[in-house]
């Protein structure tokens, strides 16, 4: 292992799971963001645009989380920041960030519309940024996984029982991939754990 200390600046305990495949539990520190406000994707619908604001926030809670550990022995420690994102393609160039459903009394038919309208039978994208600080360098990472549902007729018939789970609630689009969404799911192509939260293959190289 490269470095004898991590940091996650998260507060996902999915992402927390996650890197403990590739890092012992006693290598890694948890410091989420002070800050919990990031900046939206609402006026944004290019690709592009998109991964630029997605690598904005990324560096944003990196630098939070950095200003908080304010200590001189940062060698052999990486400080790890991500975000991940479902993007759909409404039409032809034109693309939408779905986030997560508020709760409140009408996200069940958000969810329904987002299921219907832009997964069922279609291909969305999953992705995360990942900022990755050392004390000799900081780079940015991106990870992108396709992901195909099952055709309407299908998601229809058991949209309301998973609705029923409420497994929607504080997932970026709706769903968990890793729980009872799976079951909506026809084909992933790209890496599966990008979409839980955390492409492990791209910290590879920081482990070996």
């Amino acid at each position: 292992m490269q470095f004898q200390k991590w940091i996650l600046g998260s507060r996902s305990p999915r992402r927390r799971e996650l890197l403990m495949q590739l890092v012992p539990e006693s290598a890694i520190q948890v410091i989420p963001p002070l800050d919990p406000d990031e900046a939206g994707f609402e006026d944004l619908h290019d690709l592009t645009g998109i991964q630029e604001r997605l690598a904005e926030i990324c560096r944003d809670k990196n630098e939070d989380v950095f200003e908080q550990v304010q200590s001189d022995d940062f060698e052999n420690t990486l400080l790890l920041t991500s975000d991940t994102i479902i993007v759909v393609e409404r039409q032809a160039g034109y693309f939408v960030v779905l986030g997560q459903p508020v709760a409140n009394t009408g996200w069940e038919q958000e969810v329904r519309d987002w299921f219907l309208e832009d997964y069922a039978g279609k291909t969305h994208r999953v992705i995360t940024g990942l900022c990755l600080r050392s004390s000799a360098k900081t780079v940015m990472e991106f990870s992108q996984t396709l992901v195909s549902f099952h055709e309407r007729e299908f998601v229809r018939e058991h949209l309301d029982w998973y609705l029923s789970t409420g497994e929607s609630l504080g997932k970026a689009g709706g769903y968990a991939v890793q729980g009872a969404g799976s079951i909506f799911v026809k084909r992933i192509e790209g890496s599966l754990t990008n979409v839980v939260g955390l492409p492990l293959e791209k910290l590879l190289p920081f482990v070996s």
